[in-house]
């Protein structure tokens, strides 16, 4: 017994699963009550019928289960191998798309067939109608001739000589009297004009003309009529197989169908009509047809017989209601058919239909050499993963100098080659990510001495509340700003913004803090030179000659020597530099092609503070104008960097005017609340999108 359990666990039959053992035992206990039931019908008929409820129930738990583990085989085991779902694959492009081909041939084909049919009747019957349209016309001519020139008209026997020769039946009638004997009721109201249509008349189907001709002041009426019946189909069926009419009036609910128009569809769609191959119901109730003709014999295995319908609409000649519809079923085969359809062509049609039969036998025999090259080269496919699978096995014991060894020409030796690529750019990999990381340390270090160039703690003035935010793009920052208390109630204020991002926009922006520190909060001797051409009075300069506070104009004069002598070329900045005097409560600033701050008044007046010149480190000797403005007592100064203005969505930038409309809607909270408001509404703008530039804010409110 443990020799026949442990083949079986070998050839892999033996349940591993909980669900694969619960499965067994129930299919065990199913097969044991089949038997018991078997068992006990020999004692009697009705015997063990009890158990017929539970073995059908524990069937049907029992396939559900198996049906489970089957899907787990293939998923697990089968379709494990890339060989297997790879055939799998080649077996859904190749057999299935032929298959699905040969059905949806086949439902076309049967459909076009039967709506080819229906239209070669349709089309005989509006061939008789127009037939029907000519004759009445010049019936109507003729009499009009004979009412024009005075004679009286000898319509009976005229009309009655054109009903005998064609069966139809004709009448006229003329100053509102009939001028035949013919029992035709005048046309309905709502047909004004020339008609030529089907019509239900008292029950029956008629080929129906009204053309209608003036006369004088008065108009003449002609109608010629003739009965959709057995005569017709007959004639119209000799070539075709079977035709049933069915003449019961079948209202539908979409009442724009045009007279005369055949429509399946609407047909279709009314609740109470079923057509099939046994006939026409209608409310349940079978409608018997007017039948003419038989389905022809076929003329081999693959002519197969095609029943199709479609509906007629007629017009009621009696009544209120204008339309109605009749339905037309038709029988044939599909060779009447083929000959209806290549009947112009003659004796070239059996060459057509032989070549459209190779066109399709070729693409058959494509399909199959398509699915055996495809199994072919699934073995070259599954080799070369076989040889990635194990290469990434020695990768992953750090075994770089594994190689695969390349056999063949084409993606597949490709991918070896890159692969074996791969393994030897490892190892330069792992050399630069260790440079990485030693520059990403560099740079945090970077971060965190720029972080100490930021005033840390804002010394507040009574007169002025004080706020400054700074968020770089990167990793550092090339954005500025700088608050220097001056004794004894002075300030210096300090927004600049250097070109460029990254390292070289932190080094020169280090360089600015320092110089600006250095002439800001040391005093200057005598000796070195002030901006030349720098327009100030001779109060400002004789202060910084003797060591006291540098105007702003000085001041932004000498650091544009200072970074245009010891920065490249293409290095600038643009700076903003204000000195406050909490005495008098004045700004006085200068603007080096930094954005202009605005000053927000109490009334919510705005003001630029543009006065000044260009940006500072591109030209040697420049001249900077400067300007002073008085800040009254809740007055808001804002000075910001492009990273708060230039950010862009689908609606274009965020824009100065928005953001000063912000900053003039909050102006009574708190500036570091105003400053979480603007950035907030920054990050907004741009979405999950990355920010692109550094975002600075300085604020200043007058107490």
């Amino acid at each position: 017994m443990a020799s026949v359990r442990q083949k079986i666990t070998t050839w892999r039959w033996f349940p591993r699963s909980l669900l694969a053992r619960l499965t067994l035992y129930i299919l065990a206990f199913d097969l044991f009550l089949y038997l018991l039931q078997r068992l006990l019908k020999l004692a009697g008929p009705k015997a063990g019928s009890s158990l017929a409820g539970w073995i059908d129930f524990l069937t049907f738990i029992a396939a559900i289960l198996l049906f489970v583990l089957f899907v787990r085989w293939l998923r697990n085991d089968l379709m494990w191998r890339l060989r297997n779902r790879l055939i799998v694959t080649y077996v859904f492009m190749a057999v299935v798309p032929i298959l699905l081909l040969i059905a949806m041939a086949g439902i076309a084909g049967y459909i076009f067939a039967g709506q080819f049919a229906t239209f070669i009747v349709t089309g005989d019957i509006r061939s008789e109608l127009k037939s029907l349209e000519a004759a009445n016309g010049t019936l109507a001519d003729a009499l009009a001739g004979q009412l024009r020139r005075g004679e009286r008209p000898n319509a009976t026997s005229m009309l009655a000589a054109e009903g005998k020769a064609t069966g139809r039946q004709v009448a006229a009638w003329f100053r509102g009297k009939a001028i035949t004997e013919a029992t035709l009721r005048p046309p309905p109201a709502f047909i004004p004009g020339s008609f030529s249509d089907l019509a239900r008349d008292r029950g029956q189907l008629y080929l129906r003309a009204v053309a209608r001709v003036p006369v004088g002041g008065d108009q003449l009426t002609v109608i010629s009529s003739e009965p959709l019946g057995e005569s017709l189909l007959q004639r119209i069926a000799a070539d075709l197989g079977e035709i049933s009419l069915y003449t019961g009036e079948l209202n539908l609910t979409e009442p724009d169908v045009a007279p005369g128009k055949s429509d399946q569809s609407k047909a279709s769609s009314d609740s109470n009509l079923k057509v099939d191959t046994n006939g026409v119901q209608i409310g349940g109730e079978k409608v018997q047809p007017t039948s003419v003709g038989q389905v022809p014999p076929p003329t081999g295995r693959l002519d197969r017989e095609v029943h199709f319908f479609t509906t007629v609409s007629v017009v009621n000649w009696e009544g209120n209601n204008r339309e109605s519809t009749a339905i037309l079923v038709v029988g044939t085969r599909s060779s009447r058919l083929y000959d209806q359809l290549f009947s112009a062509l003659g004796k070239f049609a059996a060459g057509w239909a032989t070549l459209l039969g190779a066109i399709a036998l070729s693409f058959i025999l494509i399909e199959l050499v398509a699915l055996l090259i495809g199994i072919r080269l699934t073995r070259t496919i599954t080799r070369s993963v076989a040889q990635l699978y194990v290469a990434t096995q020695h990768i992953n014991r750090r075994d770089f100098s594994h190689r695969i060894v390349v056999k063949s020409r084409d993606q597949l030796a490709a991918l070896e080659g890159s692969f074996n690529s791969m393994t030897e750019s490892i190892q330069r990999l792992l050399a630069e990510q260790k440079e990485k990381q030693r520059m990403e340390n560099e740079l945090a270090i970077a971060q965190e001495v720029q972080a100490q160039l930021f005033p840390r703690q804002i010394s507040q003035l009574e007169s002025l509340e004080l706020h400054g935010f700074c968020r770089p793009a990167r990793t550092v920052s090339g954005d500025y700003y700088d608050f220097l208390p001056q004794p004894p109630d002075r300030l210096t204020i300090a927004v600049g913004d250097v070109s460029g991002k990254g390292i070289s926009a932190a080094l020169l922006m280090a360089t600015l803090h320092a110089a600006l520190r250095a002439y800001a909060l040391e005093p200057v001797p005598l000796s070195v030179p002030l901006a030349v051409g720098a327009q100030v009075n001779s109060s400002r300069e004789h202060a910084a000659r003797g060591g006291g506070l540098l105007s702003p104009a000085t001041l932004v004069g000498l650091l544009n020597r200072r970074l245009y002598e010891s920065t490249p070329p293409e290095k600038y900045a643009t700076l903003f530099l204000g000195n406050y005097d909490g005495s008098s409560r004045r700004l006085t600033y200068t603007n080096a092609g930094h954005l202009p701050p605005v000053l927000i008044a109490t009334d919510g007046s705005v003001r630029r503070l543009d006065c000044g010149g260009t940006v500072v480190g591109l030209f040697d000797a420049l001249s900077f104008e400067e300007s002073s403005v008085e800040l009254h007592q809740g007055d808001l100064f804002l000075a910001f960097s492009d990273g708060v203005t230039e950010p862009e969505n689908d609606f274009g930038e965020f824009g100065e005017e928005r953001l000063i409309g912000l900053v003039r809607d909050h102006r009574h909270q708190s500036l570091a609340r105003i400053a979480e408001l603007v950035t907030a509404a920054v990050d907004d703008w741009i979405g999950g999108r990355e920010q692109p530039d550094d975002i600075t804010l300085v604020l200043a409110r007058a107490r």
